[in-house]
């Protein structure tokens, strides 16, 4: 069987199997390593059978062609979990996400070769064993449940450790989300270097209420709570020293009618969240903070990864 699988796999590789993954902001503030958001801001991405491992990387920033890229990682490791040998694969990337921005660039990338493989295999992973291959893999899942299921995910480690329950919202669509981008890369190891290693139990407190405030304000359409909600002390204040100009720019948004001001992700991009009478005062605050090499994205909530063959359909999954 596992032959049969693997020559299936190939035949389905002899067709051009086309993978579209979302942007993600993950984190919102109080949401460390739990909470995160799909943006329709898309990583493409074609795979085809070839003589050889390789990458033809397209976008932002540079992406070397070298077999041990992250969209050939999510591929084999996709592959190599059911006991599959992976074949030689060609892709062809189209990357709009900024790379080491937290923008969950890295996290798109092993989604979309984990969903190539997933595709090649006649769906035997299916979308949750996408999910549990690739945030595995990542050792989080705030940024790879979205980009998986769309919306506003919540991902919760289970009692005995194995894997996450992860549940989706769809956000809102009137909500409009802004981000401000800065001309440079803050890598997620270093951000995370900044943490220590102990909170205390007021902190502890104080960040579970306020990620699960952000749920209600998504699942009630109420984005006011958004400005308590959206309150960080577990690892914006220690990252500050990493992100020139934050506090300033987050108290400039709020002041400037703001729901929510938040450090997408690692950094050291800074998000918000308004209505649209405070878009003009948010827009100016974000490109201050990006400086003149950054620029202002302008963005709305997105649904899951998307797959398609070219003799078939697109097909796509916003929730679970």
């Amino acid at each position: 069987m596992r032959r049969l699988s693997a020559a299936c796999a190939r035949a389905t590789l002899s067709r051009v199997i086309h993978v579209r993954v979302p942007a993600t902001s993950a984190n919102l503030g109080p949401g460390f390593d739990c909470l995160g958001l799909a943006l329709d801001l898309h990583l493409c991405v074609e795979a085809q059978l070839g003589e050889a491992d390789r990458l033809r990387y397209h976008g932002e920033g540079v992406v070397p062609d070298h077999p041990d890229n992250l969209v050939h990682q999510g591929f084999r490791s996709a592959f190599e979990s059911l006991g599959e040998r992976p074949p030689t694969v060609a892709f062809t990337a189209h990357n709009p996400i900024p790379l080491a921005r937290g923008l969950g660039s890295s996290s798109a990338a092993l989604v979309a070769g984990a969903a190539a493989a997933d595709a090649a295999l006649g769906g035997r992973l299916g979308r949750d064993g996408v999910f549990a291959l690739t945030s595995s893999i990542e050792g989080h899942p705030d940024n790879v449940a979205p980009a998986v299921y769309g919306g506003l995910t919540v991902a919760a480690e289970r009692g005995d450790g194995d894997g996450y329950d992860t549940a989706v919202l769809a956000v809102p669509p009137s909500w409009r989300l802004l981000f401000g981008v800065p001309d440079f890369e803050l890598p997620t190891e270093h951000a995370r270097a900044a943490l220590p290693e102990t909170v205390s139990r007021r902190d502890a407190v104080l960040t579970a209420s306020r990620a699960a405030l952000w749920t209600l304000a998504v699942a009630r359409d109420e984005p006011q709570l958004l400005r308590t909600a959206s309150i960080d002390v577990l690892h914006e204040p220690y990252r500050e020293s990493l992100v020139p100009g934050l506090s300033v720019a987050r108290a400039e948004l709020l002041s400037a009618g703001a729901y929510a001001a938040y450090l997408s992700g690692a950094g050291p991009s800074l998000a918000a969240i308004a209505p649209e009478t405070a878009l003009d005062g948010c827009r100016a605050a974000l490109r201050r903070f990006a400086g003149s090499g950054g620029r202002v994205l302008e963005l709305r909530a997105a649904g899951g990864y998307e797959v398609r063959r070219e003799d078939l359909a697109l097909s796509a999954v916003n929730t679970r």
